[in-house]
């Protein structure tokens, strides 16, 4: 790395360090404030005096949070947006339980309170990440936090890999051109960033456009093609990725197995949802937080339920079959979103209607439904229909995140994904619905919820349940 990007990268490691020191004093300093003006007027057990909240005082405290920040690789790593969030709130966990055993064993509950230890961590778990991904974008725009990258391959890996790259600006990764020994795509351009010819030239193009980066996405180029690169670049950038063509296979939880005798590597890759531990974690997780939020939603259901019935002819709750884990069908509880009759319609609009039919083949779905009554378009739009399925989460017929809860007469469409998709509970949510809900095609969901069960961590569930949230509130592919 040469003494300019050296010097950048103190640069950026001292900004972020210094946004995130301003970050935790500015939320020390609210936990403090709760605690001392706001929480002793909600209970009396909290006296209106306590530690003054000093920042000098307790200096110790932020250290300890540098620390595991740093641990955590936040100043030496770069991740993706939700990685980066999953390794802020692991930080914040480990600083706070630090921060209350060095104030156990120190006995200096004199100088900071424990309820503000425990009130800088929560609200950090929120402050944190926001200040973070805005300061990171600010930053990126001052042409900090880049780095310059050139590929190798300018063929379908290639292509993949610049399109999940522009997905994820969170890297900072900024492709300024391609490199390919197929004269057929030299001269060409992707996403409007020239190909050029030769991979032996790369050498060239590092020094003269400033590269830091390589990537290589040529799968078809043999092993021994795919060596001599690596081996002649690999001291040449600061970084060189491989990208293997094996998009799709699970990645979560896929580590790397080392042959050294052979100088051989192999991808071990785990079927996390195989192990009974994790089949516990995860329903203990959906019925703990079922409860919390069926308990949170109880007043708004039957308000919900109320207008159903008002609006239209009918009963409020609408219990359809699903297939459910392992094969086995279940009532699928929604409020009731269309008109009585929706099967004699769907009849009639099947056997008058070919475009219809062709759509309803296609998707097993109407993008402008007649069947649905005008409350049921809004319940539908916001998702708000689905609530009555946290019924089926306490049963244990469903999870909250899972594969989509297939109809029976969609089993034949499942093959041969079937065996994956019927080995775990469907759920309310799931990738599908946050990559485009109703806007995605039917074997595009199939891929989409195989892809989940294959790749099915706890953080996994917790990322698409917020993103469920900011589908929902912007009311993306909603149908």
């Amino acid at each position: 790395m040469s003494h300019m990007n050296r010097a950048k990268t103190a640069l950026e490691v001292f900004a972020i360090a210094l946004l995130d020191a301003a970050s935790l004093v500015a939320v020390f300093k609210a936990a403090t404030f709760l605690r001392l003006e706001v929480l002793p007027a909600f209970y009396s057990g909290f006296p209106a005096s306590g530690p003054s909240g000093s920042v000098l005082k307790v200096w110790w405290v932020f250290l300890l949070w540098g620390f595991f920040l740093l641990y955590e690789g936040l100043y030496t790593r770069r991740f993706s947006f939700w990685d980066e969030i999953k390794a802020l709130w692991r930080s914040a966990f480990l600083a706070t339980a630090g921060v209350l055993v060095v104030t156990s064993l120190g006995k200096l509950s004199s100088e900071i309170s424990r309820t503000v230890v425990l009130l800088t961590g929560v609200l950090a778990l929120a402050f944190l990440p926001v200040t973070r991904m805005l300061g990171k974008k600010l930053l990126r725009r001052a042409g900090l936090l880049k780095r310059r990258v050139l590929v190798l391959g300018a063929g379908e890996t290639g292509r993949l890999i610049s399109n999940a790259l522009k997905k994820e600006p969170n890297y900072g990764y900024a492709v300024i051109g391609y490199l390919d020994d197929d004269p057929a795509k030299v001269g060409s351009s992707i996403d409007g960033i020239k190909v050029h010819r030769g991979t032996d030239q790369a050498v060239r193009y590092l020094a003269r456009a400033r590269i830091t980066d390589l990537i290589i996405a040529m799968p078809g180029a043999g092993g021994q093609r795919l060596q001599e690169l690596i081996n002649a670049l690999q001291h040449k950038a600061a970084r060189v990725l491989l990208v293997p063509d094996i998009f799709g296979m699970a990645v979560l939880g896929t580590s790397l197995q080392h042959f050294f005798q052979e100088q051989a590597i192999a991808l071990e890759v785990r079927n996390n949802l195989a192990r009974p531990f994790n089949q516990a974690v995860k329903r203990v997780f959906d019925y703990t937080l079922g409860v919390v939020l069926f308990v949170l939603l109880a007043l708004p259901l039957a308000l919900l339920a109320a207008m159903v019935k008002a609006t239209s002819e009918g009963p409020a709750l609408f219990a359809q079959e699903r297939v459910g884990k392992g094969g086995r069908v279940f009532r699928c509880y929604k409020f009731r979103t269309m008109y009585r009759d929706a099967e004699e319609r769907l009849r009639d609009i099947l056997t008058s209607d070919p475009g219809a039919r062709e759509e309803w083949e296609a998707h097993w779905k109407f993008r402008d439904d007649p069947r649905v009554t005008p409350l049921g378009r809004i319940l539908r739009t916001t998702s708000l229909d689905e609530l009555p399925q946290l019924l089926n989460v306490l049963r244990g017929d469903m999870s909250l995140v899972g594969p989509r809860p297939y109809l029976p007469r969609e089993k034949n469409f499942l093959v041969p994904s079937g065996e994956t998709l019927l080995s775990v509970l469907p759920g309310i949510t799931g990738l599908w619905q946050v990559s485009g809900r109703s806007n995605t095609s039917y074997t595009y969901r199939i891929s989409l919820d195989t892809w989940y069960v294959r790749n099915w961590n706890l953080w996994l569930d917790v990322v698409i349940l917020l993103k469920t949230v900011s589908v929902v509130l912007r009311r993306e592919g909603a149908n």
